[in-house]
Parts: C-alpha cells; sequence; structure tokens
C-alpha cells in the first residue's frame, strides 16, 4: 500500500513538474513574439501603411500574370510647373524635403541602395551597385563618417549646405506600362528613378547633365510615401504623397527611348527634330489607346460614333457649300466692277472726243517807249 502511495505521489509531482515547464516556455513564447513585435512596430521610418506599399509592390511585380508590356525612359524637367514638387522646397523647410534630399539621407544612413548607371540596359543586382562613399568622392560632395560607421556597414554624415539639391534639375525615370490578365487593365508604374546633376563649367558655357545612379522605386517608396506636398498652386493643401504623385501620373515627362532590340535612344533612331517629335507623339498615342482597342464598343458608343462622324460630314459639306457661294459671289463682284470700270473709260473717251480744239491766238507785239524818245530828241536837235 505505501508503495502504490509513494508511486502516485511521484507521478503527481512530475506531472506538476512538466506542466510548470510547458507553461513558462509558453510565456517565454509569447513574450518574446511581444517583444518582436513591439520591436517591430518601433521600427524609425517604417509605419503600417510603408509595409503594405511594400507587400503591394512585392506583388505586383510578378510578370507571371502580365499579358503585355512596354517599357519607357523618360526625362523629367523641374523647371516645368508639373514637375516642381520635385524640386521644391530646394532648401529644408519646417522639415519638409525635396526627393533628392530623402534619397541622399536614406543612402548616407545605409537604409537604401543605389545601381551604377549604364547607358544602355540597367540591371538591378548586387554586382552593379555602387558604394555611397564612391558616389560623393566623385560628385565633390563633403562628407564625414558618422558614429556607428564600419567598413562592413559604413555611414556618412552630410550637411544640409552640402546637399547639391539645387544642381538636380531634372530626373530619369522607367516607366512600365503593364497589361494584367487578373484585372484586365492596363496600368503605369515607375521602376525606378535616377537624378540628374546639372553643372556648368568654370567660363560660364552651358550646363553639362550628369546621370548620378539608379535607385529602385520599390526601395525608395517606404521613405517617400508618408512624405505629402502640394502640387498645385491654386491649392495649397498637402493632398498627395511622392508615391501618389508617381502612381497617378501627375507628373509630365518626355520620352528619350523605348526598350528595343536595337538598344538605341530616340535620338539615334529619329536625328532630325520633327521626326523625332512625331515619333513621341506616335508611341504616346499608342500607350494611350492600348486599352481602348481591347473592347468592343457597346452600341451607344457606336451610336454617339456615328452622330459624330455624320455632323463632321455635315460641317465639311456645309463649308465647303459657303466657300463655293462666297467665290461664286466674289466672281459676279469682279465681273460687275469690270463692266463698271469699261463703261467709265467710255464715258471719259466720249467726253474727250466731244470737246472743242482750242485756237491759239496770236501774241501782239509790244511798242518800245524808249526807241520812240530817242528819235523825237534827235529830230528837236537838228
Amino acid at each position: 500500500m505505501k508503495k502504490i502511495l509513494l508511486t502516485a505521489i511521484a507521478l503527481l509531482a512530475a506531472i506538476c513538474v512538466f506542466a510548470q515547464d510547458a507553461s513558462s516556455t509558453a510565456s517565454t513564447v509569447v513574450r518574446r513574439k511581444v517583444s518582436e513585435r513591439n520591436a517591430r512596430s518601433s521600427a524609425p521610418g517604417v509605419t503600417q501603411r510603408m509595409q503594405s506599399h511594400i507587400d503591394n509592390s512585392l506583388s505586383s511585380s510578378d510578370d507571371s500574370e502580365l499579358q503585355w508590356m512596354r517599357v519607357m525612359y523618360r526625362s523629367l524637367d523641374l523647371t516645368k510647373d508639373a514637375n516642381g514638387a520635385l524640386y521644391y522646397p530646394d532648401e529644408v523647410v519646417e522639415g519638409q524635403d525635396n526627393l533628392f534630399r530623402i534619397i541622399m539621407k536614406r543612402m548616407a544612413d545605409g537604409q537604401l541602395s543605389a545601381y551604377e548607371y549604364l547607358d544602355g540596359r540597367e540591371r538591378f543586382t548586387d554586382e552593379y551597385k555602387v558604394k555611397m562613399r564612391d558616389i560623393l568622392d566623385r560628385f565633390y560632395i563633403l562628407h564625414k563618417d558618422a558614429k556607428g560607421s564600419t567598413e562592413k556597414n559604413p555611414k556618412f554624415s552630410i550637411d544640409e549646405s552640402d546637399i547639391p539639391a539645387s544642381e538636380v534639375l531634372s530626373y530619369y525615370i522607367i516607366e512600365r506600362w503593364e497589361f494584367d490578365r487578373r484585372s484586365n487593365r492596363v496600368s503605369t508604374r515607375v521602376e525606378a528613378v535616377c537624378p540628374v546633376l546639372h553643372r556648368a563649367g568654370d567660363f560660364g558655357a552651358e550646363a553639362v547633365k550628369y546621370p548620378m545612379f539608379w535607385v529602385r522605386y520599390d526601395d525608395l517608396r517606404p521613405w517617400i510615401a508618408s512624405q505629402y506636398i502640394f502640387t498645385d498652386d491654386d491649392n495649397n493643401l498637402a493632398r498627395h504623397s511622392y508615391d501618389d504623385y508617381f502612381r497617378l501620373g501627375l507628373y509630365d515627362g518626355d520620352i528619350y527611348k523605348t526598350r528595343n532590340l536595337k538598344n538605341k535612344s530616340l535620338m539615334q533612331l529619329h536625328p532630325d527634330p520633327d521626326d523625332l517629335a512625331r515619333a513621341r507623339d506616335s508611341i504616346q498615342n499608342r500607350l494611350d489607346s492600348y486599352e481602348k482597342k481591347l473592347w468592343v464598343p457597346s452600341l451607344d458608343e457606336l451610336a454617339a460614333r456615328r452622330e459624330a462622324a455624320d455632323k463632321a460630314a455635315a460641317i465639311a459639306a456645309g463649308t465647303e457649300d459657303g466657300s463655293e457661294g462666297i467665290s461664286a459671289d466674289s466672281g459676279d463682284s469682279g465681273r460687275s466692277s469690270a463692266r463698271v470700270s469699261r463703261s467709265k473709260r467710255g464715258v471719259k473717251s466720249a467726253a474727250s472726243k466731244s470737246k472743242p480744239a482750242k485756237v491759239k491766238k496770236p501774241k501782239a507785239v509790244k511798242s518800245r517807249s524808249t526807241a520812240t524818245r530817242s528819235v523825237r530828241n534827235n529830230r528837236k536837235r537838228n
């Protein structure tokens, strides 16, 4: 009996010890999860909205669901009103940074990677990553090592006045036009951004463009999604972020290259300026009308098109008739004016014929009084 009691007590003690161990491990796991969650939420610069943008970018970067795609290279001139939101403020005002300052600060902290600018096919791989120190030395940007900087993870400190934000007057962007089979819609998204430095020579020559580096837009998006700007002078309320600005296509850029087999720019394919302008317009029209050509128009749309065509034909016919009437009237008026001029000429000629000829009278010979006086004087003397 005693043996049975002892074994039962031992079993109960073992069960209690096992339960305590399990509860302690579970509590430690829960504590670790909570601590990791708090650490993620307290991470500087990353919010839930940014994380959602990153997830959307990762899901949209899959090309397996795409039916059609075209890659465009555009040049954004920051002197245009539509692109002024990327340049201003050129200096920090109330914590507001422009796009180039955001890029440089994130790269100096080691939070953003840059890739080599290749005049051709861009490659966003580790092989073509550019070191931040090389960029700063190449473009003569003053800097110093920041606290916590190491050889494997270098960090730099750059003064606000040393960032050449006022010299970045344009950007190159890689733009993708995609047709997704899941949504059956054509969408546009920016793949990469390249700031272009404009620096003049020592003798006042024209500024030379220096493309600095490429930055993947998906890597840059978490840092610009929370930076709100106003894009219109008529409304000074900051309603859009930099991410909204690019995703909604609020910028105004000229196409300078399309991805092609020859890997040539439009300037190389069309040296003449007029041909270049026509090529750009043709490419843009094809991009805008691609989605319209995918769908069969409805009966209402067909009726509206017919009405518009009939109205245009009627207007064209009316202008032609009016021009013919005007020309006929002008012909009649010309003939009548010719007749009037001829009749006037006839009247003038008849009047000239009816006038009598003038008879010239002989001129009277004047006598000279001096001669007679001289004769009388001579007679008296005799």
